[in-house]
């Protein structure tokens, strides 16, 4: 009988949440076929004490879940770590692609689906994040930028406010802040904003940009109906109105 390959600290590592035993073991034993390091949870308490013990690169989630729901479970992880999530769920209605997006998944996957669908859209999410991480240290080996009232952290993708208010970003908000602050007081519209961070595949609409940004004014604006920092140019898109500066 063919075993999976030994794990090691340095493959990707995942943490599959699914109250389906046969579907946590085979996702688990496909995945450790294709070289990662993969862990189950059965239920949102379990998932939290994986996630507290040894932290993964990635969270394939299932939203239907008895007890806490899947989308509760995905707020949470969005609101105190910085953790890539991929939803996972048997419904394929459009609203449940733009809540998923809106409270911090990068990705959703509809049942039935191929695993290997599903392995193209983890090394996806995998490759956005690596390449938003990237920029980091830049040229100049400078690793934080400064805008408005705020500070990004790159290398703990982290934002502080001038109080000392630390905000978490999910991978998803990270890599839409990069851009915004990449490209200051540049209108960008939703089609470009896709186009950079490419936050989902090409199946996502116009108002998976629209959501995050809703999301991620409610962080950072002081009032999120009146934006000052990331405002709205009507007929064009998106545009961080500040200065940026790296630190």
């Amino acid at each position: 009988m063919q075993t999976p390959p030994e794990q090691s600290a340095d493959l990707p590592r995942l943490l599959i949440v699914d109250d389906d035993w046969n579907i946590r073991d085979s996702l688990k034993r496909f995945f450790q076929s294709q070289g990662f390091d993969a862990d189950v949870a059965e239920n949102a308490v379990a998932a939290r004490r994986k996630i507290h013990e040894r932290a993964p690169d990635l969270v394939i989630l299932d939203i239907m879940m008895p007890g806490e729901d899947g989308l509760s479970l995905c707020r949470s992880i969005a609101e105190l770590k910085t953790i890539p999530i991929i939803l996972v769920s048997a419904k394929s209605e459009e609203i449940d692609r733009i809540i998923g997006l809106e409270i911090g998944a990068d990705d959703y996957v509809a049942k039935p689906f191929h695993p290997r669908e599903l392995l193209a859209r983890v090394r996806a999410v995998l490759r956005r994040l690596e390449a938003s991480m990237s920029v980091q240290s830049g040229d100049d080996g400078k690793q934080f930028f400064e805008f408005d009232r705020w500070v990004l952290d790159i290398p703990k993708r982290r934002l502080r406010r001038d109080d000392g208010m630390v905000v978490p970003l999910s991978a998803t908000e990270f890599q839409l802040l990069l851009v915004f602050l990449k490209n200051p007081r540049v209108v960008l519209s939703r089609e470009r904003i896709l186009d950079l961070t490419r936050i989902s595949d090409s199946d996502v609409f116009d108002r998976s940009v629209d959501s995050q940004i809703s999301r991620f004014r409610r962080k950072i604006e002081i009032d999120p109906r009146e934006p000052k920092i990331i405002t709205t140019v009507w007929g064009g898109g998106y545009m961080l109105d500040a200065d940026v500066r790296r630190l």
